[in-house]
């Protein structure tokens, strides 16, 4: 039988622990079973092996990062909501590394997998984000892609180390938003779309 209050979240929850404290790279079913006070076998009772777990843990740290940002983002518009999703994107990463991970180098493995619903809404949120901009429908994508990347990049680089130049990484991350927020307002302005207006009520040309 299971063990008494062992279920795939709880295995989940400790796994993703572990990835934020030792690097993803280094999960093992044998790491986690150690953690959770049980042999390895034990583990196959409520996840299918290290791909579903990583899975499960990609889809944890998906509909968490989707929660901030909805939170982060609520009732807030152009500028100011895309520096609190940027904030949000930061925080995560810096909290929780090995969770965030998983969600860029894990594939949904079936159309109804969890996976696959956590990360359309996480897309959803920076969508919302976006659409306050009045960009060109065929500039939606391009935008969203733009915008991952860059938020990915800088916090990705931030974590490993990789900013070891002195000028202030606030600095530069407040840049990158200044930055990201007048191409998208220039791009909506050339694409004809509709006028954005900013946090203070106006219109950006």
């Amino acid at each position: 039988m299971p063990r008494a209050g062992l279920d795939p979240s709880v295995v989940t929850e400790a796994a993703a622990a572990l990835a934020d404290e030792n690097g993803l790279a280094q999960l093992s079913m044998s790491t986690v079973a150690d953690r959770l006070g049980v042999k390895p076998p034990s583990l196959y009772k409520h996840v299918a092996g290290l791909p579903d777990l990583t899975r499960r843990i990609a889809a944890l740290a998906a509909a968490e990062l989707t929660g901030e940002l909805t939170d982060a983002t609520r009732g807030r518009t152009g500028r100011e909501a895309l520096a609190a999703a940027a904030r949000t994107v930061r925080r995560y990463v810096q909290e929780h590394p090995g969770r965030y991970a998983a969600t860029t180098g894990t594939r949904p493995a079936e159309a109804d997998d969890p996976l696959a619903t956590a990360l359309d809404r996480s897309l959803s949120s920076f969508v919302t984000v976006l659409r306050d901009y009045g960009l060109d429908p065929a500039d939606e994508v391009h935008a969203l892609r733009m915008l991952r990347s860059m938020l990915h990049g800088f916090a990705t680089l931030e974590v490993s180390g990789g900013f070891q130049l002195g000028t202030d990484v606030d600095e530069s991350f407040t840049w990158m938003i200044d930055f990201l927020d007048q191409g998208l307002r220039a791009r909506a302005s050339d694409g004809g779309g509709r006028a954005v207006v900013d946090d203070e009520g106006v219109a950006a040309r």
